[in-house]
């Protein structure tokens, strides 16, 4: 159940339970203690009374006795005198035995013979005198005289109810227990929480709150060694980035002062391979700027992602680019538009360079939507799907600007895509076994994914123009 997927459920559950099982084990216990206890002195007592009648009808004379005997008789003892033995020589077990003794003991009479005592299961008939279905114990003590024998019946009690009082002491020992470890699971999991968001927000390339450093001495050196650690993170992360900057900005004037100087160059082929090497500094110079801007700085933004990848594709299809677009309905989509604007635009633009032709479709997951980009290149090969995503890693080998890029485009574009929670997956596409082209899946998060604490409510779905 996914209700039980979070520390603080399962912490209460487990000590719910084992709370209600220790309860419930105590309770059953001493309530079959006191249940053999309270058999005990109910049979004891019992045995004390027929004592006492016994005594007493062994002292009337033989006349008075049956008006005697019945008028001692009620529900629970019944009284009779027979003239014939009413069991044969059937033994005693140790609990008749046991009775019979404690009987003979209460009677205080050296001269009386010993009782005999059995404990019968009689259905509801004639011959049951106290007319119920309970057991029954029957005690027989002969008289002195041998004038007949005086038998006394009376029902077993059956066992009591569980005592009320345990019953609400378990009741409120598992409310007290539950609620303490409610308490304790919410002092513990409300940190771990807030950390997993924090981690998330780093993760994601932004600033993370800070956490407070409460709660338990592991928690909060957690939390603790977290701040201090984003801190370093974001520090570096800036360093780095105005570093790309100042090293982009910087090589912008010594470039265009080379460009300058190479107009200056009679030999002709010299003076183009100088210009196309100044260009493809140019463009990687341009590709190190861009890695510094693609920092948080733009805010998410509630936009349909549809008609944002169909403007992209307008935009390069008006430059007479083979780019075509199959992309139908709404997909709305919280995040950064102009990031993932610059990510579609390179994939659609690598399947244009290396496979002559861009096929851009949408598709709907559950949890994601997938931007694809197919093209008829010859793909590329399966042990290097990943490392095309490495900075400055290109499959063209000749260096050439126009026909290799500067090796960032795609390493830009997996980095925007994982920032929004999603990613970048390429895959060679096959027919009969050979490879027909490339397929780049942009996949970004859906709409129904929990919103960020720091995002902006939601509002209507923005069409986004050109």
């Amino acid at each position: 159940m996914r209700a039980f997927q979070t520390l603080r459920s399962q912490f209460v559950a487990v000590v719910a339970a084992a709370v209600i099982l220790s309860n419930l084990s105590v309770a059953g216990i001493l309530e079959v203690a006191r249940e053999g206890e309270l058999q005990t002195a109910r049979i004891t007592a019992a045995v004390d009374r027929i004592a006492a009648v016994f005594r007493y009808v062994m002292t009337i004379p033989e006349e008075q006795r049956a008006p005697a005997v019945e008028a001692l008789s009620g529900n629970l003892f019944h009284y009779s005198i027979l003239r014939a033995p009413p069991f044969g020589d059937v033994p005693m077990n140790d609990e008749e035995r046991q009775l019979a003794a404690d009987l003979y003991s209460g009677e205080r009479s050296a001269y009386l013979a010993p009782a005999r005592v059995r404990v019968i299961d009689l259905p509801r008939q004639l011959n049951n005198p106290l007319n119920n279905d309970t057991p029954m114990v029957e005690i027989t003590q002969p008289f002195p005289n041998g004038d007949g024998w005086l038998t006394a019946q009376f029902t077993r009690l059956p066992a009591p109810s569980p005592a009320p009082a345990i019953l609400i002491a378990a009741l409120f020992g598992t409310i007290l227990t539950g609620a303490a470890a409610a308490w304790l699971a919410g002092r513990v999991s409300r940190p771990l929480s807030a950390l997993a968001y924090a981690a998330d927000e780093v993760a994601r390339g932004r600033v993370a709150p800070r956490l407070p450093d409460t709660g338990p001495d592991d928690i909060r050196h957690a939390a603790k060694a977290f701040n201090e650690m984003s801190d370093r993170v974001t520090r570096t992360l800036e360093s780095h980035r105005q570093l790309l900057s100042a090293v982009g900005h910087d090589l912008r004037t010594p470039l265009a002062a080379m460009r300058i100087t190479a107009e200056f160059v009679e030999d002709e082929e010299v003076r183009d391979r100088l210009t196309r090497n100044l260009d493809e500094l140019h463009s990687m110079t341009e590709a190190v700027l861009s890695a510094a801007r693609s920092g948080p700085g733009e805010e998410r933004r509630r936009v349909d992602l549809a008609t944002l990848i169909e403007s992209v594709c307008d935009d390069l299809i008006e430059l007479n680019q083979p780019v075509t677009v199959s992309i139908e309905g709404l997909a709305p989509s919280n995040c950064r538009p102009n990031e993932i604007r610059r990510a579609a635009r390179n994939l659609i633009e690598n399947a244009v360079r290396y496979g002559g032709c861009a096929r851009v479709s949408l598709d709907r997951e559950d949890d994601y939507f997938v931007v694809n980009v197919d093209d008829d290149g010859p793909g590329i090969p399966a042990n290097r799907l990943e490392e095309v995503f490495e900075p400055f890693v290109r499959l063209e080998e000749s260096r050439n600007n126009a026909t290799g890029g500067s090796g960032l485009g795609l390493t830009l574009a997996r980095a925007i895509a994982r920032e929004h929670g999603g990613d970048i997956v390429l895959t060679n596409r096959m027919a009969e076994g050979r490879i027909i082209g490339l397929r780049a899946a942009l996949r970004l998060p859906r709409e129904k994914q929990p919103r960020l604490r720091n995002e902006t409510p939601a509002a209507p779905v923005e069409a986004f123009a050109k």
